[in-house]
């Protein structure tokens, strides 16, 4: 699992909420923060609860499944 690089609580928030977002991919969020899709799962994991967590990647991979590029 990758670790996430020590980041100001402002790109934190940032973060998360570009990867709640529906319209931010992981490449949107590496560019401007620079925190690659394994990071951003380790992040969310750690600030969101449980069950948020698993409903969010659950949205994540049916998007994938019916996009060609997501997240």
């Amino acid at each position: 699992m990758s670790k996430t690089p020590d980041l100001p609580p402002d790109h934190v928030s940032g973060i998360i909420e570009m990867a709640l977002s529906d319209h931010a991919s992981f490449a949107d969020i590496q560019r401007e923060y620079g925190v690659s899709d394994k990071q951003v799962k380790t992040l969310m994991r750690e600030n969101l609860k449980a069950g948020s967590y698993k409903a969010w990647r659950k949205r994540v991979r049916e998007f994938g499944d019916r996009r060609a590029v997501y997240k």
